[in-house]
């Protein structure tokens, strides 16, 4: 399932959202959380769910900065990385063994962040003009924010693209590595298992594309005309997560 609009709405959890995984937890249904944004670490946002009254382990936490680690650890082990981004990011990097440097890094990567610099920016295009491989944790052009809409990491990766010409490579939803990724950790297959989203455009499709049965949410960014907008549908559509509660055994009916 998505974390932010799904789970909870910045810091407050989305009414019913504890009941939700008490009832999984009963019936032994494993799962994990999703979320695109990659400045926190597992054991970050398993310190902000608390914080919201929601009881979630750091292993049932899937960023798109550990599905970024663990596809560069299978494409090129022990390599090196400029990276724009946060703690998420860096601490997911470090785990696998790379190493962080602006000298002719074999890849520059994107992730998110709330103090984009000028300097680092300028930077990584040089360095992807130099030959660095460029890749960004997810495609989200903004995010939500008390104040309005902030700019994501979908937004700074086309400045880029557009100086350099030189398009990113993706890992985070909807690209279906990052749910397969989720699904090998779970030790699970896509015919059992569904995806849980608030987003058409990330979540659901990231599902549909994984062969997996997808659950829209209306308590995040969509609401009730949202799906008609896409060329493709959610397997059935809630109100929010606490419809699911009772039903967590046939979430879909008989």
């Amino acid at each position: 399932m998505d974390m932010d609009g799904v789970l909870v709405h910045e810091e407050h959890m989305v009414p019913g959202a504890d009941a939700f995984l008490n009832a999984l937890r009963e019936h032994e249904i494993p799962f994990m959380v999703f979320t695109n944004n990659s400045i926190y670490t597992p054991r970050d946002l398993r310190a902000r769910l608390h914080r919201t009254g929601l009881d979630v382990p750091e292993e049932a936490i899937w960023t798109s900065a550990l599905a970024t680690a663990q596809f560069l650890e299978k494409q090129r082990p022990g390599g090196t990385a400029f990276v724009v981004g946060e703690s998420g990011l860096t601490t997911a990097l470090h785990n696998i063994g790379y190493v962080l440097t602006d000298r002719e890094p074999d890849y520059v990567i994107l992730g998110e962040t709330r103090t984009y610099s000028f300097e680092a920016i300028t930077k990584a295009i040089r360095l992807v003009e130099g030959g660095a491989r460029f890749i960004a944790t997810n495609p989200d052009e903004k995010g939500p924010s008390r104040e309005g809409t902030l700019p994501a990491t979908g937004a700074v990766a086309a400045l880029i693209e557009r100086v350099t010409g030189r398009a990113p490579y993706y890992v985070g939803k909807p690209n279906p590595l990052m749910m397969r990724s989720a699904l090998r950790r779970l030790g699970v297959h896509s015919e059992n298992t569904l995806m849980i989203g608030d987003r058409m455009d990330t979540d659901v499709r990231s599902g549909l594309e994984s062969g997996l049965q997808t659950i829209l949410v209306l308590s995040g960014i969509s609401d009730p005309h949202t799906a008609d907008l896409f060329p493709y549908r959610p397997t059935k559509v809630v109100g929010s997560i606490a419809d699911l509660t009772d039903h967590v055994l046939d979430p879909f009916g008989a």
